[in-house]
């Protein structure tokens, strides 16, 4: 195996030039640093990445870290559009990867410092992760750099990527008041994800600037999951059918109130309008095509791994980023007559 030691004898300088050269240090003339550059190819130089990161205290490796993710939830495929984000940036800038799921169960068994330590990860991105994860608390007190997706809370290590889903759920309830509803549901998520409580602020904060009441009865938990969805659309709809128009806090749940209608005789959009949130690939296969809100998942990746790099090599830029919205108008909405 090639190494440093050989370079040096055919570039014909010192061992810790080449070090320092291969390890992109400023103080290396330019032409001797592509000389070395080229001697390392001509010899097919593979670094040992595990030694120098025990050298330098530094992996170039950052972790993913993923609450509750099973095959029931896939089919949103939120997780996989937010891990090629961040596998998109680290790839540009020579880092590493690691995909670690985790929940409740195995966070108490094991300190988010722990799982850290023993993955060899300079810094985390956390997804998914509820109100009530051990591991929050554990990493705002932790030392080691957090990037949290759609979890407003900072430090000196810690930022955040997410949306306006206040503005975003307003946008998609005006929408269907534009289109002549007045009697509009909503269908929300879980108490334990901290987006829940801001798509339900945005829904009632377009309810009361069009001075239209807010009815806490017409407002249902579907967990974010389809089947959950489904059954508590059936039951909401049966019981107030005066409801023209539901809003939904995800897409899946969306694609359950979509079924929930087929099932009690409702057609979308004629007797009833259906706007979901996230803009998931299935949103455009449904039937009806689904009307939402569109975050860009991947770029809700991209600029955690950017955060996070960034914070990893001593840059003092602002550790939390909004994300524009954007209303994606399909046919599962439509005006109301009645």
């Amino acid at each position: 195996m090639t190494t440093i030691k050989d370079i040096a004898r055919v570039a014909g300088v010192s061992v810790t030039t080449v070090s320092r050269a291969l390890n992109g240090y400023g103080d290396v003339n330019e032409n001797t640093r592509q000389k070395i550059i080229q001697v390392s190819k001509d010899l097919n130089y593979s670094p040992n990445t595990l030694a120098r990161g025990l050298v330098m205290n530094k992996s170039r490796t950052i972790g993913l870290l993923v609450s509750g993710m099973n095959r029931q939830n896939a089919k949103d495929q939120f997780t996989f559009e937010v891990l090629s984000g961040i596998n998109e940036y680290a790839s540009e800038q020579d880092y590493d990867l690691i995909l670690f799921s985790t929940n409740s169960t195995k966070q108490r068994e094991k300190t988010y410092s722990q799982l850290c330590k023993e993955r060899r990860v300079d810094g985390v991105i956390l997804s998914g992760i509820k109100t009530d994860d051990p591991y929050l608390q554990e990493v705002v007190e932790s030392d080691i750099p957090c990037i949290l997706i759609d979890i407003p809370m900072k430090s000196d290590t810690v930022g955040y990527v997410t949306t306006d889903n206040v503005l975003g759920a307003s946008t998609a309830v005006n929408h269907l008041i534009g289109l002549g509803h007045r009697n509009i549901a909503m269908v929300n998520g879980h108490d334990q994800a901290f987006v829940s409580p801001q798509r339900l602020q945005g829904y009632k904060e377009a309810l009361e600037t069009r001075h239209l009441p807010f009815r806490p009865e017409w407002v249902v938990n579907g967990a974010y999951d389809e089947e959950t969805a489904r059954q508590e659309a059936e039951k909401l709809l049966a019981r107030y059918p005066e409801i023209t128009a539901v809003f939904c806090a995800s897409d899946l749940m969306a694609l359950g109130v979509l079924k929930a209608a087929v099932s009690l005789g409702r057609r979308v959009p004629e007797q009833l309008s259906v706007v979901g949130y996230d803009d998931i690939l299935l949103a455009s296969y449904s039937n009806p095509p689904l009307t939402t809100i569109s975050q860009n998942k991947f770029q809700l990746g991209y600029e955690a791994a950017t955060m996070l790099i960034h914070m990893l090599e001593g840059s003092r830029e602002p550790h939390e980023m909004y994300l524009d919205t954007q209303l994606v108008i399909r046919r599962s909405t439509s005006e109301n007559h009645n």
